[in-house]
């Protein structure tokens, strides 16, 4: 996992974060052991306390891997509560129900395939919405998803920085200074423009992991 942050500062962001739980040091370990990308634990706890603190009760992944993320959002959940995880490898939704079951109070459901064919099944509104999957296909996970958003809820879009981008495409991608952007680069700056430009949405990027933009939904 790449990691935008200097070696210093990440050390004390772990420092002073709480101790991951044993189950998610299980899991890091697994993607490491796999080379497996996920979001690491400082966005981690991040997602949790973003969870937390709008009191979110559903939760939809538009990617979700192995399930580390929504481990992390798990544990600020309700037992009432709810997330929808989904990935185009059955198998790593097996893992990630091997992970979960009886380890969290909410429901998971995991959704093999297209996170948007997955989403189509589901009704929302949402609480908190993830955005990991295909970079080029994030602006469509906004659009689909933003009339089905509570008030409150928070849109967070993963590898913004890092990944299949650098912080120079995007930026070029965004100001139109690139002449022909890669489609993940396209895909991420078209988001960014999207969330920042909509009077609907608070929007800050964090340098955390490999970079997140985190948009909060407050309708006029």
């Amino acid at each position: 996992m790449a990691d935008v942050l200097t070696d210093d500062v990440a050390a004390l962001i772990a420092a002073a974060n709480p101790e991951p739980e044993s189950l998610l040091e299980e899991m890091a370990a697994h993607a490491r052991e796999r080379g497996f990308p996920y979001v690491g634990p400082a966005v981690g706890q991040l997602l949790r306390t973003l969870a937390a603190t709008n009191g979110a009760e559903r939760v939809f992944e538009f990617g979700s891997g192995f399930g580390y993320s929504a481990a992390w959002w798990a544990a600020a959940l309700p037992e009432d509560g709810e997330i929808v995880l989904t990935d185009f490898d059955e198998s790593n939704l097996e893992d990630a129900r091997e992970f979960l079951e009886g380890r969290y109070p909410p429901a998971f459901r995991y959704e093999v395939g297209d996170a948007f064919d997955s989403y189509g099944r589901h009704e929302g509104p949402w609480d908190a919405v993830l955005v990991d999957h295909d970079k080029g296909r994030y602006p469509e996970a906004l659009e689909v998803v933003r009339d089905d958003l509570n008030p409150g809820a928070v849109v967070v879009a993963d590898n913004v920085m890092e990944g299949p981008v650098t912080p120079e495409e995007v930026r070029a991608a965004l100001t139109g200074e690139a002449e022909s952007p890669s489609e993940a680069a396209a895909g991420v700056a078209a988001y960014l423009e999207a969330v920042r430009d909509d009077p609907d949405f608070e929007t800050a990027l964090v340098p955390l992991g490999e970079g997140i933009a985190i948009s909060t939904y407050r309708p006029e």
